[in-house]
C-alpha cells in the first residue's frame, strides 16, 4: 500500500495529464464533444426503461413501485455502476498492447496506465451520478444518507484497479483473454442485481451473487439515494476488504510481470 501511494503522489502531475488527453481523444473530432457522456448514459436509460417498464410492465421486485420514473432511476443506479466496471476492466486487457511505446520506455511508470484508465472512467461515472441526482429531485429530493455515498462506491473503485492490473498483465501474454473478458462482462450484467433487487434470488443463490463485487455497491446505492436508508455496513465492510485484497494483489502482480512485457510485445 505504501508503495502505490508513493507511485501515484509521485506521478501526480503525469496521470492528470493523461487523464485529460484520454478524454480529449475520447470526442476528438466529434461536434458534440464531452455533451456524449450526458447523452449515451440518458439513451441507455430510457432503452432499459421503455422495455423493463412498460413493454414487460416490471415492477420492482415483481410488487414495488408503479412509479416509472423511480424505476429508472432503479435501474440507474445499478447501470452507472456497472458501465464504470465494465469500461476499466473491458479495456484493460488491450491496455498495454495499445500502448506499447510506453512499455518499451524505461523510466515510464506503467503501473499509472491503469490509474489513469480508471480516472478517466470515474469523469463519467460523476456525469451519470450527476444526473442521477437531478432525477433525485424531480422523483422527491435527495436523502442526507447520499453523503455516505463516497464510502459505498469505494469498493468497486479498489476492485476494478486490481482487477485491470491483472488483465493488462495478462493480456499482455494471453491475447484471447480481451475476447473472453467481452463475454464475462456480457453475461455479468445479468447475473449482477441491476435490473432486479438482490431479494428476488431465491435465498439459497444469494451467497453466489454476494461473491460479485457489484452486488453490494448496486444495493447500496439504491438504499443511501433512492430510499433513504443507510448502507448495509456488513456488506460494506466486506466488499471493502475484498476490494483492498484484489488491489494489493492486482498492484504486486503486476509489478512481478512488468519486467517481461517488452520482450513479448
Amino acid at each position: 500500500m505504501k508503495a502505490l501511494f508513493q507511485l501515484v503522489m509521485s506521478n501526480k502531475h503525469l496521470i492528470n495529464q493523461l487523464v485529460k488527453r484520454d478524454v480529449q481523444q475520447r470526442y476528438k473530432g466529434s461536434y458534440l464533444g464531452i455533451l456524449w457522456s450526458f447523452i449515451t448514459p440518458l439513451f441507455m436509460l430510457a432503452i432499459y426503461t421503455y422495455f423493463f417498464g412498460f413493454v414487460f410492465n416490471n415492477r420492482w421486485g415483481g410488487s414495488g413501485t408503479d412509479n416509472k420514473f423511480e424505476f429508472a432511476l432503479l435501474l440507474f443506479c445499478g447501470l452507472i455502476i456497472f458501465n464504470f466496471f465494465s469500461e476499466v476492466v473491458t479495456k484493460s486487457p488491450q491496455l498495454l498492447i495499445s500502448n506499447t511505446n510506453l512499455v518499451k520506455k524505461v523510466v515510464f511508470p506503467l503501473e499509472i496506465l491503469t490509474i489513469v484508465l480508471a480516472r478517466s472512467a470515474f469523469i463519467h461515472t460523476l456525469i451519470s451520478m450527476g444526473i442521477l441526482v437531478i432525477g433525485l429531485v424531480f422523483v422527491g429530493g435527495i436523502h442526507w444518507t447520499i453523503i455516505f455515498l463516497p464510502i459505498v462506491v469505494l469498493p468497486i473503485i479498489f476492485f476494478a484497479l486490481g482487477a485491470s492490473w491483472f488483465l493488462a498483465s495478462i493480456g499482455v501474454f494471453i491475447r484471447d483473454i480481451s475476447q473472453f473478458i467481452g463475454l464475462f462482462m456480457q453475461a455479468l450484467m445479468f447475473l449482477s442485481p441491476i435490473f432486479y433487487p438482490i431479494t428476488s434470488i431465491p435465498q439459497s443463490l444469494r451467497p453466489i451473487y454476494y461473491l460479485n463485487p457489484l452486488t453490494y455497491v448496486v444495493e447500496d446505492m439504491r438504499r443511501i439515494l433512492i430510499w433513504g436508508q443507510m448502507p448495509d455496513w456488513k456488506f460494506t465492510l466486506i466488499g471493502m476488504v475484498f476490494g483492498i485484497v484484489v488491489l494489493l494483489l492486482g498492484f504486486h502482480w503486476f509489478r512481478k510481470t512488468k519486467g517481461g512485457f517488452a520482450d513479448v510485445l
